[in-house]
């Protein structure tokens, strides 16, 4: 795993590497960092933050402290997730001081396809979480819809079980208490089913 997270600074595969400060590889949290990690649970979102490409890590910005709230919440140690973004690289666009979050394209998101296929091959995970619509298109196909089939275990060829879910940036965007509030159950709830089918 560390001379994969190593080869992906030498990405060139798209136009992204181009505007980002690095790539952001997946991991585990450092406590259980090994050369091939044992996990159950491989969780994979859109791409890094402005946090993330800064720092060099996956979801160590809000979206990252909001999953760790959810986690904690039914009970799944962080520590036991490997945890990944479909692509490597943060693509934005200047917005004053800030840079905010572009979505990837198709071409972005199949250049990126090698790296999380190596990873899937090193980790190995009896179940994959996508975070978000990106994630889980990648995975399942574009006509895949989160608000019709979130929570519930999807097959697809190649692949361990997949459960989608919501992307915790879209709770964060929510424009009302009342629907982040909706948004947190509904994510809260779709990870008591990845603990259910994990315990089975």
């Amino acid at each position: 795993m560390p001379v994969l997270g190593e080869a992906v600074q030498r990405c060139h595969g798209c136009d992204l590497y181009r505007n980002a400060t690095q790539a952001v590889f997946g991991e585990l949290e450092k406590k259980n960092k090994s050369t091939k990690p044992k996990v159950a649970i491989m969780m994979i979102g859109e791409q890094p933050g402005d946090q993330e490409d800064k720092r060099g890590r996956p979801f160590v910005g809000p979206a990252g402290k909001l999953l760790d709230k959810c986690l904690k919440d039914v009970d799944i140690d962080r520590r036991t997730v490997y945890i990944t973004n479909t692509v490597k690289h943060f693509k934005w666009e200047p917005r004053g001081k800030f840079r905010i979050h572009k979505k990837p394209s198709m071409k972005e998101i199949h250049a990126c396809r090698p790296w999380l296929k190596a990873e899937l091959e090193t980790v190995r995970p009896k179940l994959i979480v996508c975070l978000g619509a990106v994630a889980a298109r990648s995975l399942l196909g574009s006509g895949f819809k989160i608000t019709q089939s979130h929570g519930q275990i999807q097959q697809a060829e190649g692949f361990p079980p997949i459960i989608a879910t919501l992307h915790p940036s879209a709770i964060l965007r929510a424009q009302t208490d009342e629907d982040r509030h909706r948004q947190m159950e509904t994510l809260v709830d779709d990870l008591r089913q990845v603990a259910a089918h994990l315990s089975r």
